[in-house]
């Protein structure tokens, strides 16, 4: 299998995956009830990913799986949160 469809493959994973998560979650990253938190959910993610780069961090560094699918499932959130859907104009 080449890198391109790898790439197809696990983008399709994570779109499974985090779909699955919201649906559980209730939204809780865009459409939060802030109960001790009042800031944006832009804010509130960063906040996740910080403190999930911790805790790799307290491990040593050591990465797992979970880790990654983590971040990257917080990295497009935030995408989400500041309306970034669309990245062909980042293509050279």
């Amino acid at each position: 299998m080449n890198t391109q469809d790898k790439i197809k493959l696990i983008a399709k994973a994570i779109e499974v995956l985090l779909i699955a998560k919201n649906k559980m979650y209730g939204d809780s990253a865009l459409a939060a009830r802030p109960v001790f938190f009042k800031g944006c959910p832009g804010d509130a993610i960063l906040i996740r990913l910080n403190d999930k780069l911790a805790r790799i961090e307290n491990r040593d560094g050591e990465l797992r799986k979970n880790d990654v699918v983590d971040l990257m499932g917080y990295l497009v959130l935030l995408c989400a949160s500041k309306g970034w859907v669309d990245f062909e104009d980042l293509i050279d």
